[in-house]
């Protein structure tokens, strides 16, 4: 495991929306090659953390994808240190319209996802998401999954689980935390209190120490960004933002950096999280929250895992509705 466990526990139901999706795309594989010449056989791995909502506009070799959604090499300075970057996207935050969700209704995302066949090799794979997540937390999150170039190559719609930690094969028998998060303060102060009073759960494997992961001074900020795969109102997102912008060690990687939908964006590297990194990206003018980028680091080398751009988001009354 190259990413911190408890990094990556909030978006653990995440890890078995991959496998489905992995199966789909295996399945599709193995269809297509019965059909035509034996060649190379595109194979998915686990590994990737979907952080939300996920883009690409165009279809990109490795080597550019690489290089316009790392942006790793020298690069000159940043303009501005993460602090200010989380209070403009706060302000951008506060422009945005409302939507209001009943418990029983649902948070429809579309998103872009890009992922890697193989650790440290092979070419990059664009794959289009759609989820709908229980506003009130009634009902199990529901998603369905294609190759961005296939448009008609859509999997079945289908319900997703979360693992239980401890047993990997093992699927537990609870519904999601609400994907509505109307319910939160407003004020920063209140809000920071708030996340430190309700943490995200985990879902620990067996033996770790609870009270020192959840009492630790950093997980109000996990459970803040966690907030992100969700809906967090204007008022409530801004004021999320502004208690980013006080966590200690995130720090603005410099350069332009390309989302993978091909937007220009300036990367948030927040700390704390161990084999890897992980980067909020943020517009580059607006300021408006675009989606995440995780990278992992071998033998000193750091490489792409896996980054994912929001496309829309809307409130629907049922699975599989568009809006």
């Amino acid at each position: 495991m190259t990413m911190n466990e408890i990094e990556r526990s909030p978006q653990g139901f995440e890890e078995q929306l991959l496998r489905d999706l992995t199966a789909h795309v295996a399945q599709r594989a193995e269809s297509a090659s019965a059909a035509r010449p034996v060649g190379r056989r595109t194979r998915f791995l686990r590994g990737w953390r979907l952080a939300g909502a996920l883009g690409l506009a165009v279809t990109l070799t490795a080597g550019a994808l690489a290089v316009q959604t790392m942006r790793l090499g020298d690069q000159p300075p940043p303009t501005a240190n993460a602090s200010e970057i989380f209070h403009l996207a706060a302000d951008a935050a506060r422009q945005q319209p409302e939507l209001t969700a009943r418990p029983d209704q649902y948070v429809f995302t579309e998103s872009l996802a890009t992922i890697r066949d193989l650790p440290d090799s092979g070419p990059y794979q664009t794959i289009r998401n759609q989820l709908w997540q229980s506003a009130g937390g009634v009902a199990y999150t529901q998603g369905r999954y294609r190759q961005e170039s296939d448009p008609n190559g859509w999997g079945e719609l289908r319900v997703l689980r979360m693992d239980d930690a401890a047993d990997p094969t093992k699927e537990l028998d609870a519904f999601q935390p609400p994907a509505y998060h109307g319910d939160l303060p407003t004020d920063p102060d209140e809000l920071l209190r708030y996340l430190r009073e309700h943490p995200v759960d985990l879902h620990l494997p067996e033996g770790a120490d609870e009270e020192a992961v959840y009492g630790g001074e950093s997980m109000a900020y996990t459970t803040a960004w966690s907030m992100l795969d969700g809906y967090v109102p204007p008022r409530a997102l801004a004021a999320l933002f502004e208690v980013l912008a006080r966590q200690p060690g995130a720090v603005v990687i410099s350069g332009d950096v390309v989302d993978v939908a091909g937007r220009h964006g300036v990367a948030i590297r927040m700390p704390g999280v161990i084999g890897g990194n992980l980067d909020l990206i943020f517009d580059r003018d607006s300021h408006v929250y675009l989606g995440t980028r995780n990278s992992v680091v071998r033998n000193g080398k750091e490489s792409l895992e896996s980054a994912a751009a929001l496309l829309r988001v809307a409130i629907v009354d049922r699975p599989g509705q568009l809006p």
